[in-house]
């Protein structure tokens, strides 16, 4: 992480930005009433979930950059619990709720492995400091 200049080259931020257009895509078809209710909230939970990314990386302290994934990723799942309403609601298909939460899990999926990835160089700091 130290080679990384900005949070805009870490992969779990690209893959969330990727999901956010997604996400933004799909809402533009919603009924006009939706727009203050669940387009709403899946459009600010996709937005969410990248600017929690970009927040914790400009902490420089690893657990609290920890904190805002961890922020990040209850977003990301809240983004699957509107998917699956939208369908329930029919403003969506089974299949375009089948690859928008494939493409949650994989942000999920990548963003787990940054975290552990932050929680590792924790401890590796720790004890070097300590050395």
């Amino acid at each position: 992480m130290a080679n990384l200049s900005s949070f805009e080259e870490l992969v779990c931020w690209k893959e969330a930005a990727s999901l956010r257009r997604n996400v933004r895509s799909v809402t533009k078809k919603f009924p006009p009433e939706e727009k203050f209710r669940l387009t709403d909230q899946l459009i600010r939970a996709s937005r969410s979930a990248t600017a929690n990314i970009a927040e914790g990386f400009g902490r420089y302290y690893y657990q609290e950059n920890t904190q805002f994934c961890r922020h990040s990723r209850g977003s990301l799942h809240e983004i699957i619990g509107h998917l699956i309403v939208a369908n329930e609601e029919e403003f969506i298909t089974e299949n375009e709720l089948n690859e928008l939460k494939q493409h949650t899990l994989k942000s999920i999926a990548i963003l787990n492995g940054y975290i552990n990835y932050l929680q590792r160089a924790k401890i590796d700091s720790s004890t070097t400091n300590n050395k």
